[in-house]
Order: structure tokens, then sequence, then C-alpha cells
């Protein structure tokens, strides 16, 4: 059976290389709009996409609502539906733009690869996130082993994803001159896998001096007791032999960076397990220092430097990602209000005025 069509291989090249040059779109992007590409063909026999008709679109949506995910046995998410047709949406309506193709497709008929308003509602309602307490991440660094140098650095690694909050793609490609024992972090996108690429400076947190001071041991044993220089990786991969029975172990580490984030989360879903809690992602100690910030910042300058500390170019972002009030304490508040206390008027003024400033700023509206 034919499992590919040269004439639909060289348009999604095109694509692919319009979403990553023009659209700058990530490689994670692209892969996901390849697979949404590689489902539909499957389904269509792989017929050339100058025959397409949006009876395909509508008998691929049928299709993909009946399919089971391979894992856990259950039909796929809405979510996951959701993604899937607006991919091929987007790329229909692309192709029907494109020379040989346009003159066989219409613009419109993209739009059968629409989910029905109540599915989309489902696969695009925001759901409480699950991340872990300041008091449970601080539980696990403080109950992690640092007897061998594999340890010390597996505890060193929570210790600075908490200490700074940034990405587990980023940390693995740091290097040690990207951290300044003073309090600060230059996450530079020419070295470090930044998100979008953003370059900016995190200063540290205030999340204690105990787990500072785990994140300068290491650094100072880095520097002083290896004899690593600046662009030696910060937390280097481990370096695996053959032992005398042929099997892998670990033997230290060497001093190259990991070719992914993956070991990362191994260490944390190992860490957390260890420490008798549910595994947290990496990710999630994001939402653990925001809802710190909530507790701790003042001001709207308060907050717009700790969503700046974040990599955020936006206050918006923060709340939007990562803001959203968890159930419990949205009922605590609640409560609370039927005892209001006095508010400072000026400061709820200044509140407005600074959310005004953002989404006028994000808009392009004129400025009030």
């Amino acid at each position: 059976m034919t499992e590919h069509n040269p004439n639909n291989e060289r348009i999604k090249r095109q694509y692919f290389a319009y979403l990553k040059e023009a659209k700058r779109h990530s490689e994670p992007t692209v892969d996901a709009v390849a697979k949404a590409l590689a489902r539909f063909e499957s389904d269509t026999k792989y017929r050339d996409f100058k025959m397409f008709h949006f009876q395909q679109a509508i008998a691929f949506k049928n299709h993909l609502a009946e399919e089971h995910n391979t894992v856990s046995g259950e039909k796929l998410s809405k979510a996951t539906l959701h993604s899937t047709l607006a991919h091929l949406k987007r790329f229909f309506q692309w192709l029907a733009g494109q020379p040989s193709y346009k003159s066989r497709l219409r613009y419109s008929d993209a739009e059968y690869f629409n989910l029905s308003d109540k599915d989309t509602r489902v696969a695009m309602a925001r759901r409480e996130k699950n991340f872990p307490t300041m008091e449970q991440v601080r539980h696990v660094i403080a109950t992690m082993p640092n007897g061998s140098e594999i340890e010390r650095r597996n505890r060193a690694l929570l210790a600075f994803t908490l200490l700074t909050g940034a990405r587990d793609s980023a940390i693995a490609s740091m290097k040690l001159k990207h951290v300044d024992l003073v309090g600060s972090v230059y996450q530079d996108a020419r070295e470090v896998q930044t998100k979008f690429s953003k370059t900016f400076t995190t200063f540290f947190f205030p999340v204690g001096d105990e787990i500072r001071q785990i994140v300068e041991d290491w650094v100072n044993y880095l520097r002083g007791m290896k004899l690593w220089g600046n662009d030696d990786p910060l937390f280097p991969a481990t370096h695996m032999l053959l032992n005398a029975a042929r099997q892998f172990e670990a033997a230290g580490l060497k001093c190259e960076h990991w070719s992914s984030a993956a070991p990362i989360r191994t260490i944390f879903r190992e860490a957390f397990q260890a420490a008798g809690l549910p595994y947290f992602n990496p990710h999630s100690l994001r939402s653990t220092l925001v809802r710190l910030g909530e507790t701790l910042c003042r001001t709207p300058e308060d907050f717009k430097a700790w969503s700046q500390n974040l990599g955020h170019e936006g206050v918006l972002t923060t709340f939007y990602s990562y803001g959203a009030v968890g159930t419990r304490r949205q009922g605590e508040i609640i409560r609370d209000l039927a005892n209001p206390q006095p508010i400072d008027s000026s400061n709820v003024a200044e509140i407005v005025k600074a959310i005004v400033r953002e989404l006028t700023s994000q808009s392009g509206f004129p400025k009030a």
C-alpha cells in the first residue's frame, strides 16, 4: 500500500519551511503540524491534496472523534481533536493560495475542519493546574541524598529550578558563565534554549537561603574542585561506562550538556517519588513561584518585576497562564468577603491603571 504521495511531500516541505522561516514557529510546532497531516493522509489513502473535497474533512473529523489513544485506550481528548483539526484548517487555507492549487481548492472548504461550538468550548476550557506547594518542593530538596557528585548535581538541579524558575530546556543548555552568584542568571538565547528565543536576566527568587546555598555550593564545586570553565555545562550529563558484567552504570559526570531535557524530568520524577509525593514536572515549579509572588508582591510594579523575572513580556501572560486562583483558595476568598476589610483605594486605582496600560500596550488601542 502507498504510504506517501510525491506531490503532497513536495508541498508539505514548502509549508513546513513557511511555518519555520516566515511564521517563526518552533520545531515542536512544525512536528505537530506534520503529525496532523500524516493522520489526514493516512485517512484519505494518500490522495493528492489537489483532489481535496470538503467531504474528506467531514469524514476525517468523524473518524478522528472515534479514534483511541494508543497508551490510555480512551478516545482522543477534545483538546487533541481541536489542535489537530486547527493545524489542518490552516494548512488548507494556505494551500488554497498556492500556484496550481488555488484553481482547484476553495479557501472556504477548510472551514469544514471546525469542531462544533460545544466541542470547541470543551477543548478550550481552562482547567486548574496541579503544582506543588513551596513546602513540598523544599521537603523534596531537603530529603535528596548528596553523597556522590551525581546526587549533588540532582539536588542542585531542583534547587536551581526553584531559585530561578528556568524552563528545563534552558537549564539543560545553560553554561557556568550564565550564572552570577551575586544573584542572577543571564538567559542568553544565543546559547540557552529559551522559549521563543528570548534573552533576559532572571534574579534569584526569594525562596530561602538554604536553597540558594545549595546552588552556590554546586557552582563552586564545578569551578573549584573540577576546574571547569565558563563554557562548561552548569548541569552536566552522566558519564556511563560498561561494568564487569557488561552493563551500563553511572560513573560520575562528563563535561557535556544533556542532549535534551528528558533526564531533568526523570530526576524530578525520582526525587518526588522518593519523598513520597506525586510527580510534578519541572515546569510546574513556575506555577509555584507565581503563587509565591501573589503573596509577596504588594504593588503593580512588584508583580511586573516578578513577571519579567519569569521571562514574561507582559503581566497578563503571568496572570493568564499561571495565575488562576485555585479552587480551594477561591472558596477561602469568597468566605472572607463575608467580613470585608478596609482597602486602600489608592492602591486599587494603581492596580487598575496598570492593567489598563497592559491591555492597551498589547492591543494597540490608544492609551488613555
